[in-house]
């Protein structure tokens, strides 16, 4: 039986949790109590949670939060192989260029109220971000993938010479 931390899981869960668990990276902290964890660990490990519970729809509020650079792209492919087998996903991410990468419909907030709303390439756009987020920008093409790729305005254009 296999038992992450202090807990023990089912018989019959055990395959859900083995195959949660190694998606995320986390079987060797599988002895480790949660709270000993840094916040990486800790990060993946509740992605694994999520995961083993094998809902059809997943809310997730930051998921790469304490996330090293490639641990945030396994995380975020994950969602995406996750989305592409059936899976809804609802992610929070402040992360434009992630966001823009990753998702299939974009919600963009300002003070509570949609600002703008669909496809990531057909919203996201210069005058979006300053509007939403107060930042002068540039919007290309991402080399990668052909989705949008903020580039943030170099610190002489965004603000002007003190004087």
């Amino acid at each position: 039986m296999l038992t992450p931390g202090k807990g023990t899981v089912h018989p019959k869960d055990a395959d859900q949790v083995k195959v949660a668990m190694d998606s995320t990276g986390v079987t060797a902290l599988a002895d480790r109590p949660v709270d000993q964890l840094s916040g990486g660990q800790r990060q993946r490990v509740w992605m694994a949670m999520v995961l083993a519970q094998q809902t059809g729809i997943l809310l997730l509020d930051e998921p790469t939060t304490y996330l090293d650079i490639a641990h945030q792209i396994d995380i975020l492919d994950l969602c995406a192989d996750l989305n592409e087998q059936g899976r809804t996903l609802v992610a929070v991410l402040h992360d434009l260029n992630q966001a823009t990468r990753y998702a299939t419909h974009l919600i963009a907030m300002k003070s509570g109220a949609i600002v703008a709303q669909g496809d990531p390439s057909e919203i996201i756009t210069a005058e979006l971000v300053e509007s939403v987020y107060g930042l002068k920008c540039e919007v290309i093409a991402d080399p990668q993938t052909g989705t949008p790729l903020v580039v943030p305005a170099a610190r002489a254009v965004r603000r002007p010479p003190a004087g």
